[in-house]
């Protein structure tokens, strides 16, 4: 049994603080796991700007409630999940992804949480370290094959984790600094990919 595990922004959905920064005009937002690898420094970062800026959650909300999946990111989805079962990985948070999911029907997302006071951001709580990599270990704990996607340094553990991981457009140095993972820039190949790596997987559970 094959389990497909999907970063969330950048491969199905924008990226949400890109979004933020170009609604509200705080460029120092447009900061990502593209740009800084380690996750803790970038969420010190976007901590920092919110609380200099006054930046509500309200207001981050209201920039996401108007955003939309990808072109062809809901039928990729709908693809995936006639096949295989489906998860979404996300270094994002609950109260961020609510709205993009009622879009895309309702996958099962495992991301984090914000605390929150006063309708200010002044935290933020993992759900635990590395928790992309611990998903896809679990999963394989249970004797599940796993194959995956993401776009960003954040995925890379997950990437290797899994039984078949592939990136999806991320930027060029990121394939620089690991080459030994597949590229991949549309849906249509990344869906191939997946096709072949459970071919082959099922070919050696056979065995």
């Amino acid at each position: 049994m094959h389990v497909v595990c999907l970063d969330l922004e950048g491969v199905l959905v924008p990226e949400i603080w890109i979004s933020v920064a170009e609604r509200t005009g705080i460029e120092e937002l447009r900061l990502t796991t593209r740009d800084i690898s380690d996750y803790d420094q970038l969420m010190r970062h976007r901590l920092g700007v919110m609380a200099d800026n006054g930046l509500t959650l309200s207001t981050i909300t209201s920039v996401i409630a108007q955003l939309h999946p990808l072109p062809g990111a809901a039928d990729f989805l709908h693809w995936l999940r006639e096949r295989w079962q489906v998860v979404i990985l996300s270094d994002t948070f609950y109260e961020f992804a609510e709205p993009l999911m009622a879009q895309l029907e309702r996958p099962t997302i495992f991301c984090h949480n914000l605390v929150v006071r006063d309708d200010m951001v002044v935290d933020y709580r993992l759900r635990q370290p590395h928790a992309k990599k611990a998903v896809v270990e679990a999963l394989k704990g249970l004797n599940f094959t796993t194959l995956a996607a993401g776009d960003s340094y954040n995925d890379t553990a997950m990437l290797r984790a899994a039984d078949f991981g592939a990136f999806f457009c991320p930027p060029e140095r990121v394939i620089e600094e690991f080459p030994e993972i597949a590229v991949t820039r549309d849906y249509q190949a990344l869906g191939g990919l997946f096709e072949q790596a459970a071919e082959r997987l099922d070919a050696q559970a056979a065995r």
